[in-house]
């Protein structure tokens, strides 16, 4: 072994050093949290070239978000140098889109075909759905978007899912889903969901161009793999073959960290893979280099719990015992929000963390409106990841459109988004007269803009008006020949007016469009200098400066590359996130809160064992985001459409082992009976209605949790009865006399 091979293992445990070390047969990577997988996967790229000979053109590593692959690219350079850029480590939507630029011809579609996202596609369903005469809110485009995206990811075509529909409602989608197809390849256009699936296409139907990628790519890597669909599945069976020409495979995964099922993932993919694959070996990584062993054993207690988990593991640690886990039970949300309040400010003070290296987690979004109000109010700085996003907001949205138009003139999408924006006198009437002649010719809208003089029923000032938009998208289009993307959205910007209405707007938000324009274009600038110094991806990414590589690059931005840096600015700020959000993620403070039966986890996967075991993954995943302060939380009563509902303790606390957490009260929440049935919103008393106690203001009463009180205010009837009471604690509180454990003295 060569020096350099030799430096390469420096340091690595035993179980890393085998994974850099393998060959001959393919690898799966147990990777239990925080165990160093990127060193390994890493490391192993660097072996490759040093020791086994590989070129750097010969590797394929996969990720799941931009994000990780910056990071892999950085690591690696840094490992090997400059000749790294020859790899690609990709997502898989820009290694498959890379793929289809080029063989693009061989599917019938032009190279500039324009990627629709989620609010695109969603446009185009919502036409569909008005077209075919469809009750929008029986058959919302969101749901039906989710249906055809379901049968994407499994591989199944318009006709398959026609020929398979047993019920109307399976046959409405098919029939949609038909619909929605043939106006994508009509506009040029693919979704997300294409992307994977166009390249499995593409291989299957030309295995000449399959062997020719598998042939150049002798080592292919997949990291994260248990969230791999079954189209992702099927790409990288199909990279990788299976006769003499295989390429050598290594996947790098952990069944405990599969959470998202929603998305189409399979936790088969990787609790399967020595069946998919008999030669092949696996490796487990237990050792955790971020958390302490109290945080580990919490995470440990708990995943234990589930059956689906392949090769169980035992993370360990040699970072120490660590602080005990803080839990705090809140009277309701405000309390609760309150106390984690207090807390990062108490840590921050005793310099024990900074705002930027502290998270909170929820499972819902709507979790987070109590937590910012208490952060507005003591003044802490905050950020919540998943919001309205830059690349969401309207303006930005729509001068994407005209660019959109510039690179791909059939986007039909596109072009009725902005035809009337600004306004120019192109009303419904008009829209709907050009796409009756898109219809009658078999063109996309655009072309039929183009058309318009053969439109009868459009009005002359319509007529005007469209002609602009037709002389202003065609001027950009000349411009995006030769021009960088920034100066082409400089004359958009100027030439559609669009600038110089917000400008003289007097609405004061539109102030804030004008920075986000500007932001665009500087956005803009910076791509095109990243390109030209060659800091975007490699050699041969074939990314330009262009309009169309400025267009792919935002559209493959995710939520999780929009996470802040904690070294962005002097003590950073507090992130607030879903718990799906935070895969991959490491602070050292972590607030998981809302530990509530019902919200964590989710009243949805109370019935069902596999949806209660991806819930218990998704706690396993928070729980182990924390490298040194825990803290869990939950509060006794919920605000839920403006009535207070009690829930009992998560179940999941239960299976955390109780010497670990120290509560803020004097004993921890009271454990939960296990059952199938649902416990959203459950009482700590349910009585009929003959044993609700009948109270009048003024009567004293004795509760099970918060003691003596006294009834101020009375309201409602029945089974909805309500008592406003004075515990002596600070604000009374109302209770559903019907769940409330209270009796009357």
């Amino acid at each position: 072994m060569n020096d350099a091979a030799q430096a390469l293992l420096t340091g690595l445990n035993e179980p890393q050093r085998q994974a850099v070390e393998h060959a001959g047969s393919p690898l799966l990577i147990v990777a239990g949290a925080g165990s160093g997988k990127t060193r390994v996967l890493t490391h192993r790229i660097a072996y490759l070239l040093a020791e086994r000979g590989a070129h750097p053109g010969e590797i394929l590593a996969i990720t799941f978000t931009n994000k990780a692959a910056a990071e892999m690219r950085e690591r690696v350079e840094g490992l090997i140098g400059p000749r790294s850029r020859a790899m690609w480590v990709l997502t898989f939507h820009s290694a498959c889109l890379r793929i289809l630029r080029r063989e693009a011809h061989r599917l019938g579609w032009k190279p500039s075909f324009t990627i629709y996202d989620t609010d695109d596609a969603r446009r185009l369903l919502t036409q569909i759905v008005k077209d075919l005469g469809l009750d929008s809110k029986k058959h919302s485009p969101r749901w039906l978007a989710a249906e055809i995206s379901r049968l994407k990811n499994e591989l199944i075509g318009p006709d398959r899912a026609a020929a398979a529909a047993d019920d109307a409602r399976a046959a409405l989608v098919a029939d949609v889903y038909a619909q929605y197809d043939e106006r994508l390849r009509l506009a040029q256009a693919v979704d997300f969901d294409d992307i994977i699936g166009a390249t499995v296409k593409l291989f299957r139907e030309f295995p000449e161009v399959a062997r020719s990628y598998r042939l150049r790519f002798r080592h292919v890597m997949v990291d994260e793999y248990q969230d791999t669909n079954h189209a992702q599945y099927t790409l990288v069976r199909e990279l990788v073959g299976t006769g003499d020409d295989k390429s050598e495979l290594c996947v790098v995964g952990d069944a405990d960290q599969s959470i998202y099922a929603f998305r189409g993932a399979t936790i088969r993919n990787i609790i399967e893979f020595e069946r998919d694959f008999p030669d092949a070996k696996t490796i487990l990584l237990e050792q955790n280099y971020r958390s302490t062993q109290t945080i580990l054993d919490a995470a440990n207690g708990v995943i234990r719990n589930n059956t689906e988990r392949g090769r169980e593991k035992r993370l360990w640690s040699d970072e120490g015992t660590g602080s005990a886990i803080l839990g705090h039970t809140g009277d309701n949300e405000h309390d609760e929000a309150a106390w984690v309040a207090g807390r990062i400010d108490e840590l921050v003070d005793d310099k024990e963390t900074s705002f930027g290296d502290t998270a909170i987690f929820y499972r819902t979004n709507a979790q987070s409106r109590a937590f910012e109000e208490v952060f507005v109010r003591r003044g802490i700085p905050y950020k919540v990841v998943g919001g309205v996003r830059f690349y969401e907001r309207k303006e930005v949205r729509d001068m994407l459109a005209y660019l959109k138009l510039t690179a791909n003139p059939d986007d039909t999408v596109s072009a009725m988004r902005v035809v009337n924006v600004p306004k120019r006198g192109v009303g419904d009437r008009a829209v709907a007269e050009v796409e009756a002649l898109a219809a009658r010719l078999r063109i996309s809208f655009p072309a039929a803009l183009h058309r318009v003089d053969e439109a009868p029923g459009v009005s002359g000032r319509a007529r005007t008006g469209i002609k602009r938009f037709c002389e202003i998208v065609d001027e950009a289009t000349a411009l995006a020949g030769t021009a960088p993307p920034e100066e082409v959205l400089d004359k958009l910007i100027a030439d559609t007016g669009y600038l110089e209405g917000l400008e003289q707007s007097t609405d004061p938000r539109d102030e804030g469009r004008v920075e986000n324009l500007q932001e665009l274009v500087a956005v803009a600038h910076e791509f095109t200098e990243q390109v030209v110094r060659g800091t975007v991806e490699d050699d041969e990414a074939e990314l330009n400066a262009d309009v169309p590589s400025f267009l792919e690059h935002v559209a493959l931005v995710s939520d999780a590359d929009s996470i802040p840096d904690p070294e962005a600015e002097e003590g950073g700020v507090v992130t607030l996130m879903t718990l799906h959000t935070a895969k991959g993620l490491e602070f050292d403070t972590v607030f998981l809160t809302g530990l509530d039966d019902g919200l964590f986890p989710h009243e949805r996967s109370m019935n069902k064992p596999g949806d209660l075991e991806e819930e218990r993954r998704l706690a396993y995943v928070g729980l182990t985001r924390a490298r040194k302060h825990l803290h869990l939380t939950r509060a006794g009563t919920r605000n839920i459409f403006g009535q207070p509902e009690y829930y009992a303790a998560s179940r999941f606390l239960a299976e955390i082992p109780g010497d670990l957490v120290k509560w803020s009260e004097s004993a921890p929440p009271p454990r939960v009976v296990k059952s199938k049935s649902p416990s959203f919103g459950q009482p700590i008393v349910v009585r009929n209605a003959a044993d609700v106690p009948a109270l009048d203001v003024g009567d004293r009463v004795s509760h099970d949790k918060w003691g003596l009180g006294r009834v101020v205010e009375l309201k409602g009837a029945g089974p909805r009865a309500q008592a406003r009471i004075d515990f002596g604690d600070g604000e009374p509180k109302w209770v559903i006399l019907r769940l409330a454990p209270i009796s009357k003295l």
